[in-house]
C-alpha cells in the first residue's frame, strides 16, 4: 500500500492545480468579454444557407477523415455497377487528352439550375415543398477546401431520392449517350457534352473521387459516391450535416486540377459560362479588411520619442490629446482575412432589359448559356421583342450557327422544343411543343409572359387559348428574323442594291444566308408543306441552284426578275444531284431558247412541289412531265401528220411496256427521245425515292405511278430513219427490236428504273452482234469437261500440310 501512496498524492495535486488554472482563465475571459462585447461573426450573418450546411467543424472533419484520406467507398454502402453505356462514356472522359476541362463547372451549375427550376415550379401549387427558413432561398453555392482539395457545389433544388440517384447517375436511358460517344470519337469536342444530357460525368475530368449528397422531400438524405472505376455506392447519410433539401456535390480534385481551388479561376468560369443562369450563384470567397487591434508597447514608446522632438505648440496640442488617449488604449490597423458569400452573377435577366441597351456580346453570351452551346460561333441572328395586346410577353429568339445532330431524325415522332416558357419570371417548362411549329424547332430562346396563369398544371396550360396568340406572333417574328439574315447579306442583294450593301463594310454578314440555308433549308421546305397560312412568306426564303445561277443560291424573286417576256411558268426539274440534271435531255430545248430551270435535288423537294403550286401568280412546271409549253411552232401540225404512222406503230409495239402514248416532243434538241410522266403522277425521281423506302408496299405504288409517254424528236436522224423503215415494212422484227431498245434506253436516260434489266442487256448484245456482222444464231463455244485428277505434286503438298498440322497439335499439347 505504501508504494502507491506518494504517486496517488502527486496525481491528485496536479489535477487540483489544473482545475484552478482553467477556472482563473475562464473568469478572466468572462471579465474581458463583459468589457469588450464581440459582434457575431459576419459569416453567420451572410451565410444564406442551411445553418452550417457547408461549414466544417472539428466533428465533421473527424467523421470525414477516413473517406477523404483513403478516397475509398464506404464499407456500409450498397455497391452497384455502372451501365455499360455509362462506363464507355466515362472511360472516354477520364482518359481524355483534351485541354478544355473547364466545362465541368458549367455542367454542374446547369444541373443545379434545372433542379431549382423544378422545385420552384412545384411550389406554384404547393408552397410547403419549399419548407421554411433558409430552405426557401433558391440559390447555388460554391465552396473550396484547399487543404483537402475539395470543391463543393450546393443547390437547394428538388433533390434526389435513392432511386433517383441510381437512375440518374448510374444509368442513362437516352440515345444521346451513344450519339455523344460517336461525336467524341470523330472530332473530340468536349463542348458537345452539354447537348447530350450526360454533363454530370464531366466531373471526372478533374476529380478522381466524387460524392453526391442529396435530400428529397420524399426520402431520407443519401450519399452517392464513385471513383469512376466501373462501380458506385449509395448509403444513407448519417454523418454529414442535414441539407434540408437539395444536392451537394463534392469533387475530390486530382493533383493536376489544383487551379480549380483558386477563387479567381472559379469566378472566371462562372463569368464565362454561367453569367445568365436565372438563380444567384455564390462563392465562399476570402476578403481582406482593416481591423483595429491594440498597439504593442515598443511601438508606443517610439511614438513618445518622436513627440519629444516636436515643437512647443505641438507639445501643447499633444497634452490635450494625451488626456483623451489616457482613457482609450492605443490601437493600430492591420489586414485580416475574412470569408463571406460573394454573388458572382448579378446580371439582370436579359429579356427584361431594353434591346437597345444590350450589346451583341451580351446576346452571344446569353445564347451560349441558354443553348449550352459553348463553341466559338456566334448565333446567326436573334430577335428580342415585347408583344402587347391581349397577351403580353417578352421573348428572345436565336438562330443557332449549326443544326443539331438529330434535327431531322424521327421528325414526326418526337416532341422537341428549344424554347423555355416563363410566367412572371418563373420557369414553367421547355416541353411546350405548341409554342412553335415543328419546322421551327431549331430555334432557341425563351418566352416570358405576364398574362398566363401560374397556378395550373402544364397540361392545362398547354391548352390555354393565349398560347395560340403567342404562337402566331412568334412565327411571324421568327420568319422576319430569318428574312433579315438574307436582307443584310451582301451576296443576297440585287445588282442595283449590291454596291450599297457592299459599301456598308459589314463583311461579317457576307454569306450568312447561304450558311443558314445549308444548315436549316430543309426546315423551310417542311414549313411550306405543313404551314399553309405562312406558305407564301416561307416561299420567299427558298433558295436553290438553277441553270443561270452560276453555282450560287438564288431565290424565287430573283428567278422571276430574270424570266423571259411572255414566260408564264416557273420551270424546274427534280433529280438526285445537280451534275446529273445538268446533262438531262429534258433541258436541251429550254437551254437553247434561254429559259432558266431550277434544280431540286433534295428528296423532300418532291413532296414540297406537291404543295407549292404557284408563287406570285406564276405556276410551277416540272419539265420532265406533260404540259410543257414553250410557245407555238408553226410546223407542229405538219410534223404530227408526217410522223402519224410512226407514233401509232410505236405505241402498238410498246403495248406491253405500259406506255400511254407516243408524241412529238417540243423539249428535245440532240436526243432522239425521252419518257415523260403525266402531270399529276409521280416523276421518275419520285418513283426512285419510293422504291428505296424500306417498308414500301409495291402493290400500292402502281396507283401513284404516272402514265408514261414517249416523246420523240422529229429532227433526229435515228427517228427519221426509223420512220422510213416502218413505212417500208411495219412487220420487220429487227425494226421492232430496235424500237424496243430505243425506248428502254430513253427510259434509263429519263431517270426510270428498268423492270427487266436482263431483257435490255439481251437487246444490247444482239445489236452489238449485228454491228460486228456476227450471225444472230451464233452460239457460245462449250467448255471441254475435264475430270479433275490429283497430281503427284498436289498429293505431296497435301501430305506436307497434314504433317504440319500434326506437329502444331503436338506443340500445343
Amino acid at each position: 500500500m505504501r508504494k502507491w501512496t506518494i504517486p496517488s498524492a502527486l496525481l491528485l495535486l496536479c489535477l487540483l492545480s489544473l482545475i484552478s488554472d482553467q477556472g482563473q482563465n475562464l473568469h478572466a475571459n468572462a471579465e474581458s468579454d463583459s468589457q469588450n462585447p464581440v459582434d457575431p461573426p459576419k459569416v453567420e450573418e451572410k451565410l444564406g444557407a442551411v445553418p452550417n450546411g457547408l461549414s466544417t467543424d472539428s466533428d465533421v472533419a473527424k467523421r470525414e477523415a477516413e473517406s477523404i484520406s483513403k478516397r475509398s467507398l464506404r464499407s456500409n454502402a450498397q455497391k452497384y455497377e455502372f451501365q455499360a453505356e455509362v462506363s464507355r462514356l466515362m472511360d472516354i472522359i477520364i482518359n481524355s487528352l483534351y485541354s478544355n476541362k473547364d466545362i465541368f463547372l458549367r455542367e454542374l451549375i446547369s444541373n443545379a439550375s434545372d433542379a431549382l427550376d423544378k422545385i420552384r415550379f412545384l411550389a406554384l401549387t404547393d408552397k410547403e415543398v419549399l419548407g421554411e427558413g433558409d430552405n426557401t432561398k433558391l440559390d447555388i453555392q460554391i465552396k473550396l477546401d484547399k487543404q483537402n482539395k475539395i470543391l463543393s457545389i450546393r443547390d437547394r433544388g428538388i433533390g434526389m431520392t435513392k432511386e433517383d440517384l441510381i437512375k440518374n447517375l448510374g444509368t442513362i436511358a437516352k440515345s444521346g449517350t451513344s450519339a455523344f460517344v460517336e461525336k467524341m470519337q470523330t472530332n473530340g469536342d468536349l463542348n458537345l457534352i452539354g447537348q447530350f444530357g450526360v454533363g454530370f460525368y464531366s466531373v471526372y475530368l478533374v476529380a478522381d473521387y466524387v460524392e453526391v449528397i442529396s435530400k428529397h422531400n420524399d426520402d431520407k438524405q443519401h450519399v452517392w459516391e464513385s471513383k469512376a472505376d466501373g462501380a458506385f455506392a449509395i448509403s444513407e447519410d448519417t454523418w454529414n450535416e442535414p441539407l434540408g433539401r437539395g444536392t451537394e456535390i463534392r469533387l475530390h480534385l486530382r493533383d493536376e486540377a489544383g487551379e480549380y481551388l483558386e477563387e479567381s479561376k472559379l469566378k472566371e468560369l462562372v463569368k464565362k459560362y454561367s453569367e445568365f443562369i436565372n438563380f444567384p450563384i455564390y462563392l465562399w470567397a476570402s476578403k481582406e479588411v482593416d481591423v483595429e487591434v491594440p498597439a504593442d508597447e515598443d511601438e508606443s514608446s517610439d511614438e513618445e520619442e518622436k513627440s519629444e522632438s516636436s515643437s512647443e505648440e505641438e507639445e501643447e496640442s499633444e497634452k490635450g490629446e494625451d488626456e483623451d488617449t489616457e482613457e482609450k488604449p492605443k490601437t493600430k490597423k492591420v489586414k485580416e482575412t475574412t470569408y463571406e458569400w460573394e454573388l458572382l452573377n448579378d446580371v439582370k435577366a436579359i429579356w427584361l432589359r431594353n434591346p437597345k441597351e444590350v450589346t451583341d456580346e451580351e446576346y452571344t453570351k446569353f445564347y451560349h448559356s441558354l443553348a449550352k452551346d459553348f463553341g466559338d460561333d456566334k448565333p446567326l441572328a436573334w430577335s428580342h421583342f415585347t408583344a402587347e395586346g391581349d397577351v403580353e410577353f417578352k421573348a428572345v429568339l436565336f438562330v443557332p450557327p449549326k443544326a443539331p445532330h438529330d434535327l431531322y431524325e424521327s421528325y414526326y415522332n418526337t416532341i422537341k422544343s428549344n424554347l423555355k416558357l416563363y410566367v412572371r419570371r418563373v420557369f414553367i417548362s421547355d416541353e411546350f411543343d405548341e409554342l412553335l411549329p415543328k419546322y421551327l424547332n431549331f430555334l432557341k430562346g425563351l418566352v416570358d409572359s405576364d398574362t398566363l396563369p401560374l397556378n395550373v398544371s402544364r397540361e392545362m396550360l398547354q391548352q390555354h387559348s393565349s398560347l395560340k396568340t403567342i404562337k402566331k406572333k412568334l412565327i411571324r417574328k421568327a420568319l422576319d428574323m430569318i428574312r433579315r439574315i438574307a436582307d443584310e447579306d451582301p451576296d443576297e442583294a440585287k445588282d442595283k442594291d449590291k454596291k450599297d450593301v457592299e459599301n456598308s463594310g459589314d463583311d461579317e454578314k457576307k454569306g450568312q444566308y447561304a450558311k443558314f440555308w445549308n444548315e436549316f433549308g430543309k426546315s423551310i421546305k417542311l414549313g411550306i408543306i405543313e404551314d399553309a397560312a405562312n406558305r407564301n412568306r416561307l416561299a420567299k426564303l427558298l433558295r436553290f441552284e438553277s441553270t443561270k445561277s452560276d453555282g450560287k443560291l438564288t431565290s424565287l424573286d430573283q428567278y422571276i426578275s430574270r424570266m423571259k417576256s411572255g414566260q408564264k411558268d416557273i420551270f424546274y426539274i427534280t433529280g438526285p444531284n445537280k451534275e446529273q440534271l445538268e446533262k438531262s435531255p429534258f433541258l436541251e430545248r429550254l437551254k437553247k431558247k434561254g429559259y432558266e430551270v431550277i434544280f431540286f435535288t433534295d428528296p423532300v423537294d418532291e413532296y414540297l412541289m406537291q404543295y407549292l403550286m404557284d408563287y406570285e401568280d406564276k405556276k410551277f412546271q416540272n419539265v420532265s412531265k406533260e404540259g410543257l409549253k414553250l410557245g407555238k411552232d408553226s410546223k407542229d401540225k405538219e410534223l404530227k401528220e408526217s410522223f402519224k404512222d410512226l407514233t401509232k406503230w410505236w405505241k402498238d409495239v410498246l403495248a406491253s411496256e405500259n406506255v400511254d402514248d407516243v408524241k412529238i416532243s417540243n423539249r428535245l434538241d440532240n436526243t432522239p427521245c425521252v419518257v415523260v410522266t403525266s402531270k399529276y403522277g409521280w416523276s421518275a425521281n419520285m418513283e426512285r425515292i419510293m422504291q428505296s423506302q424500306t417498308l414500301t408496299d409495291a402493290s400500292k405504288q402502281a396507283y401513284m405511278r404516272g402514265k408514261r409517254v414517249l416523246e420523240i424528236n422529229p429532227r433526229h436522224p435515228i427517228i427519221k430513219e426509223l420512220r422510213e423503215r416502218v413505212v417500208n415494212d411495219p412487220e420487220d422484227e429487227s425494226v421492232k427490236q430496235t424500237a424496243q431498245l430505243i425506248y428502254q434506253t430513253a427510259l434509263m436516260e429519263s431517270g426510270f428504273m428498268l423492270q427487266d434489266p436482263k431483257d435490255f442487256a439481251s437487246r444490247i448484245y444482239s445489236s452489238v452482234k449485228s454491228s460486228l456482222n456476227i450471225s444472230p444464231d451464233a452460239n457460245v463455244e462449250e467448255e471441254d469437261d475435264v475430270e479433275e485428277t490429283e497430281t503427284k505434286e498436289t498429293a505431296d503438298t497435301s501430305k506436307n500440310d497434314a504433317d504440319t498440322d500434326t506437329s502444331d497439335v503436338k506443340d500445343e499439347l
